[in-house]
């Protein structure tokens, strides 16, 4: 299959691993367009988002139309056309978590580091984000950074454990 992504002034490096972990998963797919998902996955966990020259890249190596590799990507809550930052921060603002304090978690992180919830830090080192349910209500307030819950959470704890993970905020 050819790999011409052709984005005006944009192409993906054949030199890049995370092209080269795509044009794998393509090949073992044998370019079926069922496994669009499956092959979203993967550019997703290699790049932490989906770059609009990626999604044409796979648009036209399974020869799909873009309004179904679009639509696709903004069904799935899993999927995100931008970056959330080489460091995330999510809130679980559920009943349980938002009764037990989330709110302040959020107020603090925000006064703190001057992100609010939903968007991402001007050198893309940390995004916050909130969540309805993370489905943990006995740990609230909980709050997951980079995949890791943080159990009966308070603001303090919060800012301390970002400030280790990133640095002074």
């Amino acid at each position: 299959m050819k790999s011409d992504t052709a984005v005006p002034g944009k192409e993906l490096p054949k030199t890049d691993p995370r092209v080269k972990l795509i044009a794998a998963k393509l090949k073992k797919e044998n370019y079926q367009p069922d496994a669009l998902i499956e092959i979203l996955h993967t550019a997703q966990n290699a790049y932490g988002h989906l770059p609009k020259e990626v999604l044409t890249y796979i648009t036209k190596a399974l020869r799909l139309p873009p309004s179904r590799v679009y639509s696709t990507v903004t069904f799935y809550h899993f999927f995100s056309l931008k970056s959330k930052g080489e460091h995330t921060c999510l809130v679980c603002t559920g009943t349980a978590c938002y009764v037990k304090g989330a709110q302040q978690i959020l107020q603090a992180i925000e006064k703190e580091t001057g992100i609010a919830p939903g968007k991402v830090s001007a050198d893309n080192k940390l995004g916050v984000q909130v969540a309805r349910c993370i489905g943990a209500c006995g740990l609230a307030p909980a709050v997951v950074i980079d995949e890791e819950v943080q159990a009966k959470a308070s603001p303090e704890e919060i800012i301390q454990k970002l400030n280790a993970k990133i640095g002074k905020i």
